[in-house]
This record gives structure tokens, sequence and C-alpha cells, in this order.
């Protein structure tokens, strides 16, 4: 996932909802099934479970499938998925992490590679842009909860350490270690977050042209459309101008 708008540079948009919806659904599943079977099935009792299941929930994933996916875990009869690291380069010289979990890793090598060098990329090796990337805890929360003022003295209260807000939305920032606390500590103040998770923060951005952006956003659609595939980061910055040029 990935973003046009400055607020949403890391992360890139949804495409074609109804065509996108079931392969969400498949990946919000795997990371409740992964999050169950890596600690208690209860999540309460489980800050990776709790993320999972609060971003289930903010993309209308019926209760019966979450329930499902825990269930699975519990049962021991889940797969057994494996969390791997992708790095490389897309178009415009832009810094790409793929995060995947799969159960075939060959397959799923094959299908990002693929997707990559289709797409004006290539892939590196492990460590070849992740350099350029700060490991952090993210939490997002929808514009409705309130102003930015509001949201940057909750967040500074229960020890976040930045904070962007426009109208797409909040991102709140925290250290990798403290990602869980704060994402509780601030559900009393704004209620349960649309995610919290670890995110790779670019620690500078690239200008992208209207060219590699066109190529860009296809390269990210390819990996978005792959089940394996569970998130797309990187440094790429594209201007209010080139996005209306693309349509």
């Amino acid at each position: 996932m990935a973003g046009h708008s400055k607020f949403k540079n890391i992360m890139h948009r949804k495409g074609a909802q109804d065509k996108k919806r079931s392969g969400m659904f498949s990946k919000l599943s795997r990371e409740i099934t992964v999050a169950a079977k890596m600690g208690l099935p209860d999540p309460d009792m489980n800050p990776r479970l709790r993320a999972a299941v609060n971003a289930a929930k903010a993309q209308s994933m019926p209760k019966d499938n979450i329930q499902r996916s825990i269930d699975k875990a519990s049962r021991g009869d889940a797969e057994n998925y494996e969390e791997i690291r992708y790095e490389g380069f897309g178009p415009g010289g832009v810094s790409l992490i793929i995060e995947a979990l799969t159960d075939n890793r060959n397959r799923t090598a094959t299908n990002v590679r693929t997707a990559v060098s289709k797409n004006g990329g290539n892939l590196g090796a492990s460590g070849s842009v992740s350099h350029a990337f700060d490991r952090l805890g993210l939490i997002n929360y929808p514009a409705s909860v309130g102003d930015g003022e509001k949201v940057f003295e909750a967040a500074l209260e229960a020890g976040a350490e930045d904070v962007t807000s426009s109208e797409d939305g909040h991102e709140i920032w925290t250290a990798q270690a403290d990602l869980h606390e704060v994402a509780k500590a601030l559900e009393p103040v704004l209620g349960e977050a649309e995610s919290a998770k670890l995110a790779w923060r670019p620690q500078t951005m690239v200008a992208v042209d209207e060219g590699d952006a066109a190529t860009l956003f296809k390269l990210i659609d390819a990996l978005d459309d792959d089940d394996d595939v569970q998130q797309v980061w990187g440094n790429y910055e594209v201007s209010d101008e080139v996005m209306e040029k693309l349509g």
C-alpha cells in the first residue's frame, strides 16, 4: 500500500474496491492467523493480534471471518506462514521495502521479482535500502476523531514521537518498542485505531515525475494484487500536479 498525497507518501492507495476487497480480507486474515499463532488467541492478551483485529474491523471485515481466522490458529490447522522482506528499487530511483507473509517462499520470491522487473524496478540484497529507513511504530486514525491539535496532545501524552495530520487522517509515530503501549494509551481518548503496526519510515523522500509515477503505481498495484504481499513501503513523493495529470 502507498499513497499519492503528501500525507500518504509511504503507503499506496487502494484501487478498484470490489477487486481489492477479497484480496484485502485475505491479507487481513493471514495476519490475524499469524498473530494468533505467535501468541495467545485472545486480542486482549496479544497486542499484535489486537492490532490485526482492529485493522480488520476498520476495513469492515465480518466478525465471523475474524473469528474463523483466530480459530484456525487455535486448532493448529492453519498454514505455516513465514515473514519475508524484500528490498529493491523502483522507477525514478525510488527505494522499496516489500513485506510478505507466505507459505511458499519460492512462489513469493518469483512473483515479487517478476512484478518488480516488469515495471521498471529491480530487487537488491537484504539491507540494500532499509538502511535509509527508520523502523518505527505507526498508528493510523481517521480525520473524524478530531483536529490535529487534539490528536497531537493525545499522542504527546501517550508517549508518541511524532504526528502528521491532514484532511486524510492522522499518522502517529512511536518508537518500535513503544507501539502497543502508545496505542493502548490512545484508545480512551481517540477510540480504537484504524491500524497499529511496525512501519518503515524513509529518512529522505524522492520526487517522482509523471512518467516514473505512472510506472511506479503499476508496480505497486501488481504487488498489492499478490495475496502474499502484506505491505509495500517507499520513499517516493508525487506532487498534486503530477497526480492530476495521471488522473
